[in-house]
């Protein structure tokens, strides 16, 4: 037998092909997506999970006349080779390649854009009730897994499918342990039978017959659902989302092609919202993905046969999120009050230790950023400190907790943002670029940049001393090379620090861009152009008389930032400059106002002009500017 994946074109094709083909698909998916996945890094375990999912949906529906919207998008790799993109498919996550999430703009196949969690219920119903109103008669499909059913987000669209009572399909893609007992040919049987159009039919006709027996009708058909209800909890976990209006069946064996294609089928003709529980294994194919799920959700690149991860690290350099779970053990040392709160994310924040060390004082509240905020704010009524240690493309999503709960009362709350920044292969759903902004115009917090590791134990140590909120943000990948031993010495807040002197202009600068602007700095002092650099440190109170000190002695000021320019540090800035009376030209340097796709952080830096190089044509455009305007005066 030929390779099937190669020949396929499109998902329509799935349609004609027999049973062991399918399988062989299945197979050669996983090959393909591990091959891949080995080179450029990515979601794994989620992928390998879904293949026959992926297989089964695009055998039954037909996309994208039909709409199949995958939550976060982890798991979306099949999808994609089965939607015409396997000569593509090599780029995944590279720079100027194919996402690794669903993009309306990748494929017509890609119904939404996705990259954080629990949205696919929402866009689904919306969805669903567009073409209500302007007519039609297509699928539509939610998958969502178990983790991201924890989201507050994804109940409000359960809550609202089942008050619409929209034509919609949920599949719950469930991939934890603890439900396979309930994966046998009791449940299967059942799923296949409850879900057909003959027991749909039956049970509706029986409703209206025992409805309409004199006297006691109304109460002969409570009896019967109340017993059909009784059937299904003994089983499965229906009954939760049977009270959200909800048609429940399952769980079914994920990875039974037969189980599947023939449930999907029944449920896809039922009226109003059906939830199918279907339970997969991550890493399903792959054995080191399954015998360590966590380890290979998102993996950098290893070897495609004993799935040992190759080292990213340079130079023995530890990376700023091991820095940082390391450091906060030893504060939680010092200081009992201290406590961890991650949103299910405790091994990508770098907490295992702490959850291992401290586990009274360590909280995962799940995919719950919101609820993460609130919950801190409350222990830190009671006089502890609380760490929330949350991605900061995440923390978007707890903006109004932040504003609200822990500002507004000043409460000593710390925010601990990994990924601040541009993050590389994840793409505009996870850069960090944007917390600067949208976390500076609070009252109440401050807000600092690291710019290497020793500042940000440093940092750290001072924000569980503050008496209010504090955040800080740091980048993802590896410090500078530092040695961390010794003392952690606090730092004085709002102090920022002069690391060069020079006559010629000034940077500026905050986080990963002060070594960048250090680098320009010494570039031009070989050219006989002497600039001076200041790490400013802190966002939010700004060292305003370090600034304005600095900025008195130089024709112009270029500010540095890895974050959107409108609004961030730069603007900052200029409201101080323009505050205090000083004219002064100032050029700011940052992210623009676009989303940034994926690539490596130094392609992209350079791409936007914000690495060394970026930085040293901005300053002799600055004062090429400086000195025309002396000879035009």
């Amino acid at each position: 037998m030929g390779s099937i994946l190669s020949e396929l074109k499109s998902p329509a094709e799935l349609k004609q092909l027999s049973k062991g083909e399918l399988l062989q698909l299945a197979k050669e998916l996983r090959e393909q997506i591990v091959a891949t996945v080995a080179e450029n890094g990515g979601h794994l375990g989620s992928s390998l999970g879904v293949v026959e999912l992926s297989i089964a949906l695009h055998r039954v529906f037909n996309s994208p006349e039909d709409k199949i919207i995958w939550d976060v998008g982890h798991q979306a790799y099949a999808h994609k080779l089965l939607t015409g993109r396997l000569d593509r498919f090599h780029t995944l996550r590279r720079f100027n390649g194919i996402s690794g999430f669903p993009k309306r703009s990748e494929s017509e196949h890609d119904s939404f854009d996705v990259g954080h969690s629990s949205t696919s219920i929402s866009a689904a119903l919306g969805m669903a009730a567009g073409q209500d109103i302007l007519g039609g008669d297509n699928k539509v499909i939610a998958v969502i897994g178990d983790g991201s059913l924890t989201a507050g987000m994804a109940f409000e669209g359960l809550n609202h499918a089942g008050h619409l009572k929209q034509k919609l399909v949920v599949i719950l893609n469930d991939n934890e342990m603890s439900i396979s007992q309930n994966v046998g040919a009791l449940s299967s049987f059942l799923s296949r039978k409850l879900s057909s159009d003959a027991f749909i039919r039956f049970k509706k006709e029986t409703e209206n017959f025992l409805s309409h027996v004199p006297g006691f009708g109304k109460e002969l058909v409570n009896i019967a659902k109340r017993a059909e209800e009784s059937l299904k909890g003994f089983i499965t976990p229906g009954m939760l989302f049977e009270g959200f209006g909800f048609d429940y069946f399952g769980p079914i064996d994920g990875h039974n092609l037969d189980e599947l294609m023939v449930t999907l089928e029944n449920v896809s003709n039922i009226k109003g919202p059906v939830l199918l529980h279907v339970a997969t294994k991550k890493g399903k194919g792959f054995e080191p993905a399954e015998q360590n799920p966590p380890k290979y959700h998102g993996v950098g690149p290893f070897d495609p046969v004993s799935g040992e991860i190759k080292s990213g690290k340079l130079g023995g350099a530890v990376s700023y999120t091991g820095v940082f779970g390391d450091t906060l053990v030893e504060l939680a040392a010092e200081d009992d009050r201290v406590i961890a709160i991650t949103a299910a994310m405790a091994e990508g924040t770098g907490l295992n230790r702490f959850a291992e060390t401290y586990p009274e004082r360590f909280f995962d509240v799940g995919i719950a950023e919101q609820h993460a905020v609130t919950f801190a704010a409350g222990l830190a009524c009671r006089g502890l400190r609380p760490v929330v240690t949350i991605y900061s493309t995440f923390m978007q999503r707890a903006y109004d907790q932040l504003l609200h709960d822990v500002c507004q009362q000043n409460l000593p709350v710390t925010f601990a943002m990994d990924r601040g920044g541009l993050v590389g292969a994840d793409g505009p759903t996870h850069h960090g670029v944007f917390d600067l902004s949208f976390m500076r115009h609070i009252p109440n917090l401050t807000f600092a940049v690291p710019r290497n590791e020793v500042e940000l134990r440093r940092l750290m140590k001072t924000a569980t001393l503050a008496d209010g909120p504090f955040a800080y943000r740091y980048p993802r990948g590896s410090g500078v090379g530092l040695p961390l031993e010794g003392k952690i010495e606090p730092l004085t807040i709002g102090k920022g620090e002069l690391l060069r002197a020079g006559s010629d202009g000034l940077i500026i600068a905050v986080g990963v861009m002060v070594g960048e602007a250090l680098e320009a700095a010494k570039i031009m002092s070989g050219e006989g152009i002497e600039i001076s650099v200041v790490d400013a440190r802190f966002v939010k109170p700004l060292d305003r008389d370090l600034i304005l000190t600095q900025a008195a002695k130089v024709p112009f000021v270029v500010t540095a930032e890895e974050n959107a320019l409108q609004g961030g540090f730069g603007s900052a800035v200029l409201e101080l400059l323009n505050d205090s009376g000083l004219p002064l030209p100032v050029v700011r340097v940052g992210i623009p106002d676009h989303f940034v796709e994926q690539g490596t952080q130094a392609e992209l830096r350079t791409q936007l002009g914000i690495d060394a190089d970026g930085l040293v044509v901005t300053v002799k455009k600055a004062l090429v500017a400086i000195q025309a305007q002396l000879s035009a005066g």
